[in-house]
């Protein structure tokens, strides 16, 4: 079972929702099952068990039975899935597509992505992940990965800086 969590933020994040009912319509998911939890998304994908909102234990059930979890790259989200034991891919939300107020999701998926945590920036990274998720712990890095995670978040916003341009996803590369 692959879960799909979007969070309940105000902003819906219909664009993950887009790629994957673009994955099952494919069929690039095969006949695994799709659980989401669209928040307030308005575009759901076809095939997929939904629910607007889980209770946590509910939640935290369904992390543990999943063989992935899709989430987006919120920082409560990410320590969760870190401390659970089941491979997971985060998805960063945007300003620029209206799912967040800034882009802190997707500085933090840089900063993530430099050691060595799975980021999606688009449908072909989904579809490369469901053929062989990972399991990386943030919790079992090295003060070496830690250090490079903190100077990349201070590179990203020195001191006394304006606030940062928002940051665009690496360009995909074939």
């Amino acid at each position: 079972m692959i879960l799909i969590t979007v969070g309940t933020e105000k902003f819906p994040f219909n664009r993950l929702m887009r790629w994957v009912d673009l994955l099952l319509q494919h069929d690039l998911i095969g006949e695994e099952e799709v659980v989401v939890q669209y928040g307030t998304c308005t575009v759901l994908p076809g095939g997929a068990r939904v629910y607007r909102l889980l209770k946590e234990q509910d939640f935290q059930d369904l992390v543990r039975r999943a063989r992935l979890v899709i989430a987006h790259c919120g920082e409560g989200t990410v320590l969760l899935l870190d401390s659970m034991d089941t491979p997971f891919l985060l998805v960063p939300r945007s300003q620029r597509y209206q799912e967040h107020v800034d882009d802190h999701q997707l500085e933090l998926a840089q900063a993530l992505a430099s050691i060595g945590v799975p980021i999606a920036w688009g449908p072909a990274d989904l579809v490369r992940f469901l053929a062989e998720p990972s399991k990386v712990s943030i919790g079992d890095l090295s003060v070496a990965a830690a250090r490079a995670v903190c100077h990349r978040l201070e590179q990203l916003f020195p001191a006394g800086s304006p606030s940062p341009q928002p940051l665009l996803p690496p360009p995909l590369t074939r």
